[in-house]
């Protein structure tokens, strides 16, 4: 296949006139689903690279001839490991199926190009190569004032950027090597002419491989010129006749050599300042924050911000991520616009709220209809088509009655071979029952193992605390446990202390739930030495980190009650109990229960606690961890934690 090149050529604007530009672009452009295979710029990338790495090598040797660099080849000579990384990482990232799903343009000089490679190529040659992150939002959003980019045009561009980079360097280089190769052809004709030197002593006696090189290059006649003039005036009245000679030559062509001279110096200024812009932009490209400028220009996060239920503000980006994603997928196969989408998202959202029902609250906030059931009215809005959709009870029920076909027909077969070979028909039922189980068990585990490589696991909503919890979310970091001795309690308000040293926040309080042991009695011993402690140590930690609203540290000791079925008293459904208990209190719900609890001496400056984060006595708990917490189906669900 032969594949386009975009070469694309552009003065330079300032940033209104540009901004202008660009409006008056996005209004011309008419697009197409997707972007033509023959304008795939690897191949061009991968050629660009070439010879990149072929002027690289030319500048290493001509170093070592000690003949001088090109100005702006010291840019790659410092720079190229820098542009080859950048290579590498366009490769890794820009594969052909990737490139074909990007809206491409359908008229114009530019037909059948992807449209955000064309935008990129004209910001960066209408900005002579140089961009940063402030400049590149205005531009992007120059443009979406009159037509809108996709999420995923925007999250690439800076790949495009890169790529119309590299072939700008590219068109520098070519320059590059000319111009070392005129330097390498001065040189030569100084050590025959000037140096008068044998063929055998000759160094620069490699001139037909250079000019081999250099048949796809335009020969320069300046660099020639300027290069040779200053070499003949090192070498004074020796070089005089020399200098004349060439003096005339360059005067029959209508110039004078002080003005090619200029001229050359000039071309090399520009040349310096193309090639260390592309490299600088390059470079600032790697640490712009693509979510930032994604945020700030993104039409569709605009609208989303929106959400009735003022929950997508909140969450992380990751979730963010997988709403946009949603959206983007909903698009590529409705082929409808992603703005469209996210607005008919809002106003699904926003009649929920209006009919205010207690069972429509989770059906106010936009991931509802992105990640949830709700997705099929989208879907219906967006088509005017009733998506089909099997109920999980359904699905259940293909699933049984698939398993129990693979079953039996598996065991009938062992069975029915194993007759053939005995004509035995009691002991093949026999085995064909006795095979039942174990086969059910490996077609189950095929089963998984077939749906785990073909099926992606839902993910889960987050919030984002990262700023602190706040009021409204206030949380109980809680361990309930077993206590039986005072060195257990302590050991375990200093990891209470640990927890709060590395998840400092307001809002954030911690609780020892201490669950009694299994006993005859329904007080033992060493309760007492439990509950000291325990109102000791928290007693000690409040001194220690005070908070004016509510205390941060709480000890909690419940009473034993009897058991029949046991025949002993111990804790109400042990550690669910427990907790099924603490939250009951919590929620007012239930009456002080407990032997020992810190909370009652200060319920009326108790805050209104949303959220229990429960931890195992062995947990450790991760800085941060506290700052993300899971949505789903409008439910509010504990902390992820690790251990």
């Amino acid at each position: 296949m032969e594949y386009k090149t975009l070469s694309m050529k552009g003065t330079i604007l300032n940033q209104n006139q540009l901004e202008n530009y660009l409006e008056t672009i996005a209004t011309d452009h008419n697009l197409q689903n997707t972007s033509s295979k023959n304008t795939y710029p690897i191949p061009r990338l991968r050629e660009n690279f070439e010879v990149i790495t072929e002027v690289y090598q030319l500048l290493n040797e001509h170093i070592k001839l000690k003949i001088p660099i090109h100005p702006a080849g010291e840019w790659i000579l410092d720079n190229y490991y820098v542009i080859d990384q950048t290579v590498k990482n366009i490769k890794q990232d820009l594969s052909l199926k990737k490139y074909t799903q990007f809206l491409g343009l359908a008229n114009g000089a530019y037909k059948g190009f992807a449209r955000i490679y064309v935008l990129a190529s004209e910001i960066v040659n209408y900005t002579n190569n140089k961009i940063d992150g402030k400049t590149l939002s205005q531009l992007l959003q120059a443009y979406q004032r009159k037509k809108s980019l996709s999420m995923e045009e925007i999250w690439n561009i800076n790949l495009f950027l890169k790529l119309a980079l590299i072939e700008n360097i590219r068109e520098v280089c070519e320059k590059i090597y000319s111009v070392q190769v005129q330097k390498y052809k001065v040189e030569n004709m100084i050590e025959r002419l000037v140096e008068n030197k044998e063929k055998d002593e000759l160094q620069f006696n490699h001139l037909n491989s250079y000019k081999e090189k250099v048949k796809g290059y335009r020969e320069m006649k300046y660099p020639f010129i300027e290069y040779l003039s200053y070499r003949l005036k090192k070498y004074g009245k020796k070089a005089y006749p020399f200098l004349m000679v060439l003096e005339e030559q360059v005067n029959k062509m209508g110039m004078a050599v002080s003005e090619v001279v200029e001229k050359e110096h000039f071309d090399i200024a520009l040349r310096k300042i193309a090639v260390g812009n592309c490299i600088t932009s390059i470079k600032t490209l790697s640490r712009i924050s693509m979510a930032e400028i994604f945020e700030q220009i993104n039409g569709v996060e605009d609208i989303l911000k929106q959400d009735p239920a003022g929950v997508y503000d909140k969450m992380d980006y990751e979730t963010k991520v997988a709403y946009r994603n949603q959206i983007k997928e909903i698009s590529q196969k409705t082929k409808i616009s992603e703005i469209y989408i996210s607005k008919k998202c809002l106003e699904l959202s926003q009649k929920a709220t209006e009919q205010k029902q207690q069972e429509n609250i989770k059906r106010a906030h936009i991931g509802y209809y992105l990640l949830d059931v709700g997705r099929q009215s989208l879907l219906e809005q967006l088509t005017g088509k009733r998506p089909k959709r099997t109920s999980n009870s359904k699905k259940v029920l293909c699933t049984i009655i698939l398993l129990i076909i693979l079953t039996l027909s598996t065991s009938s077969i062992f069975a029915w071979y194993l007759y053939t070979q005995t004509h035995q028909i009691a002991w093949s039922i026999l085995l064909a029952l006795l095979l039942l189980i174990p086969i059910e068990v490996i077609w189950v585990q095929i089963g998984q193992y077939i749906l785990g490589k073909f099926i992606k696991p839902k993910m889960i909503p987050k919030l984002d605390y990262i700023d602190g919890v706040p009021q409204e979310s206030s949380t109980f970091v809680v361990i309930p446990t077993i206590l039986t001795s005072k060195e257990k309690v302590k050991g375990l308000m200093e990891r209470l202390e640990v927890y709060y040293m590395a998840n400092k926040s307001d809002n954030l309080y911690f609780a020892i739930l201490g669950d009694c042991s299994a006993g005859k009695n329904q007080k033992e011993p060493f309760d007492e030495d439990v509950i000291q402690s325990g109102k000791e140590e928290t007693k000690r930690l409040n001194e220690k980190y005070p908070d004016a609203n509510f205390p941060k540290f709480h000890f909690l000791y419940r009473q034993r009650v009897w058991n029949e079925k046991e025949e002993c008293y111990l804790g109400w459904e042990r550690k669910r109990g427990l907790l099924n208990q603490f939250n009951e209190y919590i929620l007012g719900k239930e009456k002080n229960n407990f032997l020992a609890n810190t909370i009652e001496e200060m319920k009326e400056k108790l805050p209104k606690i949303k959220y229990i984060i429960t931890l195992d006595a062995d947990t450790r708990i991760n800085p941060e961890h506290r700052t993300r917490t899971n949505w789903r189906n409008g439910t509010y669900f504990k902390y992820s934690y690790s251990k």
